[in-house]
């Protein structure tokens, strides 16, 4: 009888042991995947609100097996440093603008060029089509879950620009293939950050900003800048990445999930951004009885003509790379074409 106790004490404890040394690896193998995703703009501007919608998505797509925390507004990694940081695994996720670093991204830069796009959704389609097409060796270190563009580049002005000749020798902020543009159209370039652009507008250090019309509300600046013409100069190419040892930890379904996301956020963001724009002129005429032109036919083929030796010097600075210049500058105005057909404003 004592000897069936102590037989019934001993496989309690081994039971209990079990349960002990089991329960904490039950409980971690059930843990969340955390990934950290770094982004440089504000939180409430398009590329953070993008990033935001996508890690819901994630987070909901995997039952929560995917946790995503995002950090945005520069807190994790600043903006020039967000593919290295991304390649050493300082972040396992970010997004960045490609034209910041000019020369390291010659096929993404096809799509910055004034190709005259009117629209974020057919640039942004377009832009992963083309990298889709070419598999780039500048994304080789990274894995790319998604690409978009910002809206077309437009002129925001202190007085009315109804046409290229009211330019002429205007000085106004621009950045990047921004100031080239100007440049060749006639007018002064004078660049700086967005963030300074406020105070040289109203110190009328310029007399304009050059950029995509959501920064009328986001930024305030239809507030002394009273008017914008649509000229569909450029746009902006934004990539975002994955460490390559992080994504080839996850789990297949979650790959799945994240390569099933990565058209969708491109389409997605491309509409919500130029949705986002009809609400800032919108928005920007009601408060401050904002004014919008538009630019002739005549004056639109007048800056493809004026800034066609840009694309020209592109085709001969990637064929010397060992690119296809020609067929890449073909592919973006095939895509281009495409896409505005099917999204026809």
């Amino acid at each position: 009888m004592q000897m069936k106790k102590i037989l019934i004490v001993l496989i309690a404890v081994a039971f209990l042991s079990g349960v002990y040394l089991v329960a904490p690896n039950k409980s971690y193998s059930q843990s969340p995947i955390v990934l950290k995703y770094a982004n440089f703009p504000p939180a409430t501007t398009f590329p953070c609100v993008q990033m935001e919608r996508w890690a819901k998505e994630v987070e909901k797509r995997t039952a929560g097996k995917v946790k995503v925390q995002t950090f945005p507004g520069g807190t994790l990694l600043p903006a020039k440093s967000i593919f290295d940081g991304v390649v050493t695994g300082t972040a396992d996720i970010g997004n960045f603008a490609m034209s910041y670093q000019p020369g390291r991204f010659p096929v993404s830069e096809a799509i910055d060029l004034p190709i005259g796009f009117n629209s974020a959704r057919a640039a942004s389609l377009a832009l992963f089509d083309l990298i889709e097409k070419y598999n780039p060796k500048e994304f080789e270190k990274v894995k790319v879950l998604t690409l978009f563009t910002c809206p077309p580049a437009d002129l925001m002005t202190k007085t009315p620009v109804k046409s290229l000749k009211d330019i002429k020798g205007m000085e106004l902020r621009a950045s990047g293939t921004g100031a080239a543009v100007l440049k060749r159209l006639g007018a002064t370039p004078v660049g700086m950050p967005q963030s300074e652009a406020p105070e040289a507008i109203q110190k009328g250090v310029v007399k304009g900003n050059v950029s995509s019309m959501e920064i009328l509300k986001d930024f305030n600046f239809a507030a002394y800048l009273p008017y914008a013409t649509e000229a569909n100069l450029f746009v902006v190419t934004f990539a975002v990445v994955m460490n390559k040892d992080k994504w080839n930890s996850l789990p297949d379904d979650v790959k799945k999930v994240l390569d099933g996301l990565r058209r969708e956020q491109a389409d997605w963001t491309g509409k919500y951004v130029d949705d986002h724009v009809q609400e800032a002129l919108k928005w920007s005429k009601e408060k401050y009885n904002h004014q919008l032109f538009k630019l002739s036919d005549e004056d639109m083929k007048e800056i493809a003509r004026l800034t066609k030796p840009m694309i020209d010097e592109y085709i001969k600075k990637v064929n010397a790379m060992g690119l296809p210049g020609e067929q890449i500058i073909k592919d973006v105005y095939a895509l281009k074409a495409k896409y505005e057909k099917q999204f026809k404003k």
